[in-house]
């Protein structure tokens, strides 16, 4: 391919805008797309202003085809010669476009006819931008359509979810209050459940009332009063009550809770009142005491400064049933003192016999009902003989009491007809079996006869006695025992004898003596043997009681008892000459 040249000289405005005309004809030629043929033909229209703004005269030559320029147009702008022009357009060529469609080979450009033409093509070139400009603007405006819905779509879900977190938060918010609830009825469920063992588990009175004061001050309570009706005086902790809150008295009066404070509690079945005198600052709480009857009024003066509804219910019931503690308490210590009396009725005085020397000791249980089965005798029989005897009812209170006081009725009874001590327990054996046949006894007898060294005994499954001889030394009559009186069996007990010269002791004492539960028996028989050891002959025949006294203190060393105890010490001196 040859390459094709032409050449224009420029030095007016119509020669640039020939020179325009005729590149804008090759470009038009060679089908090149209307935006780029805009935008070369503005600026070769830039180039040539500038030529002209410089002046002189200037040569444009349009050169297609050729190894140099095939496939493109390539302007070339430069000064002529004589030396007009001040300074060149930067660079050579001044401008290059592609051309889709080369011009033929041999054959200079084309020109338009006229600058009309020139102006009318250049007029369609624009109006194909401007076409194009509108098309963008189009999508221009769709984007924006787009982008605006995308950017009401985002806030909408951006409102959506910032929704959705604070519904979220708010149900954490309500699992979270849900869960410090159901914790906290749980604690207050729990402290009703131990509280009220605690207080359950005392038959005392007052150690019901001190468990009290320790369980709910100062958590529950900064203070607390109990007023007893049949009592003038509170409790040990908070001493005598002088006056009592009107609250108190309401209380007493309707058998109805109440809150007094300035402002209303609205407590779950509790009345208000105006604030209470003995306590102006802090709500004041008074609970009636009541089981089958009014015992009295418990009054709880507030930690804070207020009572909450999930307490007030747990305070009320822990009322409640702290007055089911004071009313059993109260109903046990009356039973219990009125077995104590009977038991203690029933004891023998002890007879005065020569040659022999008798204490005897009762303790009752200072737990429990653990009164009424435990009994001691000494009587004297026609022939001068003494029979002393031990025993221990099972069970226990006023049906124990009376049980023992039938065997030792028939006891004396069996003795008068001259029996020896098994015969007598034989018996009571048949008897007890016949009368009381879900209760069940221990027993032992013995038989001293004035002048007679040897001692007759029987044991119905009791513990074994304890001899001290008269040289200081301790034995245990360990003979197997018979069995307990009442057992469901046909049984005859045997009677054993053992040597008890002048100055020999016999001890026979109940389980409540030597018997614990974390211990078992043989340790406490093992302390009294030492015990007894311990005692010398002056001491027992000068004071037995003190001897008996001495014998207890070491195994009763513990304020606390679980069972009652019989102690009865016998003692042998010498017999007065005939």
């Amino acid at each position: 391919m040859t390459e094709n040249s032409d050449a224009w000289k420029i030095a007016s405005a119509a020669d640039a805008a020939r020179a325009r005309a005729a590149a804008a004809g090759i470009v038009v030629a060679a089908g090149i797309p209307a935006l780029d043929r805009a935008r070369f033909l503005s600026s070769l229209s830039a180039r040539l202003r500038h030529c002209l703004d410089q002046g002189g005269t200037w040569e444009l030559r349009l050169l297609t085809g050729g190894p140099e320029h095939e496939g493109r147009l390539d302007v070339r702008l430069r000064p002529c010669d004589d030396g007009t022009a001040q300074n060149e357009p930067a660079g050579e060529p001044v401008l290059s476009c592609p051309l889709p469609n080369p011009p033929a080979s041999g054959g200079r450009a084309g020109r338009p006819t006229s600058a009309s033409r020139a102006l009318l093509s250049a007029d369609e070139d624009t109006a194909a931008v401007l076409r194009l400009l509108d098309e963008q603007e189009r999508l221009v405006q769709l984007h924006r359509e787009e982008l605006h819905q995308t950017n009401q779509g985002v806030l909408a879900l951006h409102s959506d979810l910032e929704a959705a977190a604070l519904a979220q938060r708010e149900l954490l918010e309500a699992e979270r209050s849900a869960r410090a609830e159901v914790e906290r009825a749980r604690r207050l469920l729990n402290f009703l459940a131990d509280a009220s063992a605690a207080i359950t588990s005392s038959l005392s009175p007052t150690e019901v009332l001190r468990r009290l004061t320790d369980l709910l001050v100062p958590e529950y309570a900064a203070r607390l009063d109990v007023w007893l009706f049949d009592e003038e005086q509170g409790d040990e902790e908070t001493g005598p009550v002088q006056e009592h809150s009107r609250a108190a008295v309401v209380a007493a009066r309707t058998g109805r809770p109440q809150h007094a404070a300035a402002h209303p509690g609205n407590l779950p079945g509790t009345d208000d009142l105006p604030p209470a005198a003995m306590s102006p600052d802090r709500p004041l709480l008074a609970i009636p005491l009541i089981t089958h009857r009014l015992l009295g009024v418990l009054t709880l003066i507030a930690p804070g400064p207020r009572f909450d509804a999930d307490t007030c219910l747990m305070l009320v019931e822990l009322g409640r049933r702290a007055g089911v503690a004071l009313d059993n308490a109260r109903r046990y210590e009356q039973h219990r003192d009125t077995a104590e009396a009977l038991q203690r009725a029933q004891l023998t005085e002890l007879p005065d016999p020569d040659g022999l020397l008798l204490a005897a000791r009762y303790l009752p249980a200072t737990q429990g009902m653990n009164i009424g089965g435990d009994w001691y005798d000494a009587f004297l029989q026609p022939d001068g003989s003494l029979l002393a005897v031990i025993g221990d009812v099972t069970g226990h209170g006023m049906h124990a009491a009376v049980v023992m006081g039938q065997l030792r009725t028939a006891l004396r009874a069996y003795a008068v007809e001259d029996n020896s001590p098994a015969e007598i327990l034989t018996r009571l054996h048949r008897m007890l079996r016949h009368l009381q046949p879900q209760l069940y006894a221990t027993a032992m007898i013995a038989r001293f006869r004035p002048g007679d060294p040897e001692v007759v005994w029987a044991s119905a499954g009791h513990p074994p006695a304890v001899v001290r001889d008269a040289d200081g030394s301790v034995r245990i009559l360990d003979d197997a025992p018979g069995v307990m009186l009442g057992i469901p069996i046909a049984f005859t007990y045997a009677d054993h004898v053992t040597r008890l010269p002048a100055g020999s002791s016999l001890v026979l004492y109940t389980d409540g003596l030597v018997e614990r539960r974390a211990h078992g028996i043989d340790p406490g028989i093992e302390r009294l043997r030492q015990a007894l050891a311990g005692l010398s002959t002056p001491e027992l025949e000068q004071d037995l009681d003190a001897a008996a006294e001495a014998l207890l203190k070491p195994l009763m060393h513990d304020s606390e008892r679980d069972d009652d105890v019989c102690l009865l010490l016998c003692h042998t001196v010498t017999y007065p000459a005939p």
